[in-house]
């Protein structure tokens, strides 16, 4: 069975085929860094992760890029309100870029815990103004735009298929025009480009353009990055559902005038929302729970990890601090499985090739591929199934309960699952049962501690500052903790 994904557009299944033959460009909305990511944001994440690492065990080659918006993302998507990050600034008493530069190690402290593998590239909306700059001078040659009260908006009326994404037709959206929203707008669906009046008076980060000084909208940030490292069609766009009608829907429309290449992207993959009693998570609202409240609260991230897991992407998520003891139950009922297999098969596999796409346990052939064989497959048809995670994980609960498949393969392929599922269930197993060797001599706060410094280490370091990853080095060391980088990532010992 080959990979299938839903597609948003066209709404229905679709094989995947990737555009270069082994290679896959894929583009993944990133956070805008105003303020604490909450843990709906973090679903998001979680698909982006579990969709790389299935097809890199497909034996492609991924190019993950992912954006930090820290300019021009306004409270309302379609141009409203004030600047998310100029209005966080000023409620904290701190520059833009400091409140930027806190929040982005803040997102990937998070996804460290959360065992979310660290994008190919990661680039700051602030460091790519000369490339948004360019896009915004082409689609301006073939006459998309026009300017209006000092700022240069794109007509949706020059583009016909705008609104294809969301299932928007372009006569209702004439027919159903809004008043009082920005009266520099010839439709109200259009959009601004590059702003050069500012919706306040403070603007603070702006830049010299060939319409005047001024800032870009948010909407070219992903248009302009993407086009940057993915070249000028790219293979999968993935996102939230409430980026669908607005914020995507803009990105092709700006993107294909800009190249005239459709489809500008070939797969769009989006998650549905995780909601609470009262609807929708969302910072707006007040009240967001943040991975540091679960926590708090006494749940390990991986505990959240596998509740995520335990819905699929494209179905809304209720969640429930009781919903989260059951996937901390079951979470701790997985490790205690693999401990007893560990202690009947006289220990952990090492496993060879673990960097390679599927890397397996050093064991004969016949025993991975008999019983434990067929959960694998099993496992690798829910997730060629448009990412059935649910069904996936049955799949790990089914080959560990079952007492007719040897304990060394049934451990070789439940952690070759757990490549895909990314719960570390061997490193968690191999950290309760040797407590005195190795990192493992450390308490497990201390643990939690340094893995989550590492993690901020690594973000600091795909944000090129060095002085900051340097630093956490030379603080941990310190303390006596060593880091020592290799190609499987940072490992550390008590030196």
């Amino acid at each position: 069975m080959a990979l299938t994904l839903f597609n948003t557009l066209g709404r229905e299944l679709q094989p995947f085929k990737p555009l270069n033959a082994g290679k896959v460009g894929f583009y993944g909305c990133g956070p805008t860094v105003y303020n604490y990511a909450h843990i709906g944001n973090l679903r998001a994440y979680v698909l982006h992760d579990v969709l790389v690492r299935t097809l890199r065990r497909r034996g492609l080659g991924v190019t993950h890029v992912m954006n930090i918006t820290d300019v021009g993302h306004l409270a309302g998507d379609n141009d409203e309100g004030d600047d998310k990050m100029v209005r966080s600034a000023e409620e904290r008493g701190k520059s833009v870029l400091e409140v930027a530069d806190f929040y982005t190690r803040a997102f990937f402290k998070d996804i460290g815990r959360m065992n979310i593998s660290m994008p190919t590239v990661v680039c700051k909306a602030t460091e790519h103004i000369p490339e948004m700059i360019a896009l915004i001078t082409r689609i301006e040659e073939g006459g998309f735009t026009y300017v209006a009260g000092g700022n240069l908006y794109f007509d949706i009326t020059k583009f016909p298929a705008y609104g294809e994404l969301a299932r928007l037709r372009l006569e209702d959206l004439k027919a159903g025009a809004r008043t009082g929203v920005d009266e520099n707008k010839r439709n109200p669906h259009d959009f601004v480009l590059w702003f050069t009046k500012s919706k306040f008076e403070n603007q603070v980060l702006v830049w010299d353009s060939p319409w005047g000084r001024g800032y870009p909208g948010w909407h070219i940030e992903c248009s302009a990055m993407s086009i940057k490292y993915l070249g000028e069609t790219i293979d999968i766009h993935a996102g939230g559902m409430d980026h669908v009608p607005i914020h995507h829907t803009n990105e092709i429309a700006q993107s294909e005038a800009a190249t005239g290449k459709h489809p500008w992207v070939h797969y769009w993959i989006h998650n549905e929302f995780l909601v609470l009693d009262k609807g929708k998570m969302s910072k707006s609202a007040g009240g967001f729970l943040t991975l540091q409240s679960l926590v708090d609260a006494g749940y390990d991230p991986l505990d959240y990890r596998y509740f995520l897991l335990g819905g699929h992407y494209r179905s809304q998520l209720q969640f429930s601090y009781q919903s989260l003891d059951g996937a901390r139950n079951a979470r701790k009922s997985l490790l205690d499985r693999i401990k007893a297999l560990a202690d009947k098969a006289g220990g952990l596999p090492d496993f060879e090739g673990s960097d390679a796409p599927g890397g397996t346990a050093s064991l004969p052939v016949s025993l991975i591929e008999g019983k434990a064989g067929d959960y694998r497959n099993a496992f690798d048809k829910a997730l060629d199934d448009d990412l059935a995670t649910p069904r996936a994980l049955a799949e790990l609960w089914g080959l560990l309960r079952d007492s007719s498949v040897p304990a060394a393969a049934a451990l070789s392929v439940a952690f070759e699952m757990d490549r895909i599922l990314g719960l570390n269930l061997a490193e968690e197993v191999e950290r309760q049962r040797a407590p005195g060797e190795g990192n493992n001599g450390a308490n497990r706060d201390l643990i939690d501690e340094i893995e989550a410094l590492i993690a901020e280490r690594a973000a600091a370091k795909k944000v090129k500052d060095f002085a900051q990853a340097d630093g956490i080095r030379h603080t941990l060391k310190e303390r006596g903790i060593i880091l020592e980088d290799g190609p499987r990532g940072t490992s550390w010992r008590q030196g």
